[in-house]
């Protein structure tokens, strides 16, 4: 799950990035304000992109995909991409569980198969 989650994260910081560059031309807004919205989110998809996998790390991943959707009031495009992003999202953590469950039986069926092979040396 961590490597999928991870990479939307990163994609995420990316997007931020670009949206704030998209905001800084609002002639109603000002570049320290943007800038300072957007270091944070920016800010938090890579810590999240660490916390992923401990408690309340996926909550705070969806608190992220949240407010890029809420970005569309700034920048329309925002709407979109924070859609994109949220199903991006909850494909990362829906698939992920699923391969680290499957990692898991392959680990414990090739633990269980290492020691019936010695058991019969």
């Amino acid at each position: 799950m961590r490597t999928l989650c991870s990479t939307t994260l990163i994609s995420e910081f990316l997007i931020i990035g670009f949206a704030g560059l998209v905001a800084m031309k609002d002639p109603d807004l000002s570049t320290s304000t943007v800038w300072t919205v957007c270091g944070v989110a920016m800010f938090l998809s890579l810590v999240l992109c660490g916390m992923v996998t401990r408690p309340g790390g996926v909550v705070l991943g969806w608190a992220l995909q949240i407010a890029l959707i809420a970005a569309g009031t700034v920048v329309p495009l925002m709407y979109f991409l924070g859609v994109v992003f949220a199903a991006l999202w909850w494909a990362s953590v829906h698939f992920g569980r699923k391969v680290d469950e499957a990692k898991a039986r392959f680990a414990a069926q090739e633990t269980e198969n290492g020691s019936a092979q010695a058991d019969a040396v």
